[in-house]
């Protein structure tokens, strides 16, 4: 299966896509107010993929979080190019009856199996993990 998608050069470092049938605005200099960064998207992919793995696993296993959240923190490096060295994941979780032993299987079951970004990413820096119960 193959994917594609256009980055059409605007002006300056500003670039448009179309994705999955969303206009997204790339700033390279981040200035642009509706615009993003790419690491900033690299590591909204990580969380993303990962945060709808996670919740569809726990909703199997019947439990049904009354807040769920997925933040994440980036390694870069200082020289050019300018790169990941790691990522870490903190998934935070509120709701009665929450499971941390099944809470953390959902996660190593994403991680380690579904997940295709982290799949991707860990082949090339570190991905961490923690999980924190509000």
């Amino acid at each position: 299966m193959e994917k594609e998608l256009n980055v059409t050069w605007n002006s300056n470092l500003v670039f448009e896509s179309e994705v999955d049938n969303t206009k997204l605005r790339l700033d390279g200099e981040g200035e642009l107010v509706g615009s993003v960064k790419p690491k900033s998207l690299m590591m909204t992919a990580l969380a993303g993929c990962t945060a709808m793995d996670v919740i569809s696993i726990l909703k199997k296993m019947k439990i049904d979080p009354e807040y769920f959240n997925v933040k994440i923190k980036g390694n870069l490096t200082d020289d050019h190019p300018k790169h990941f060295t790691g990522m870490h994941l903190i998934y935070q979780l509120k709701g009665n009856d929450i499971d941390l032993a099944k809470v953390e299987k959902a996660i190593t079951l994403s991680l380690d199996k579904y997940c295709g970004v982290s799949y991707s990413y860990s082949k090339v820096m570190d991905i961490g993990w923690s999980v924190e119960l509000l």
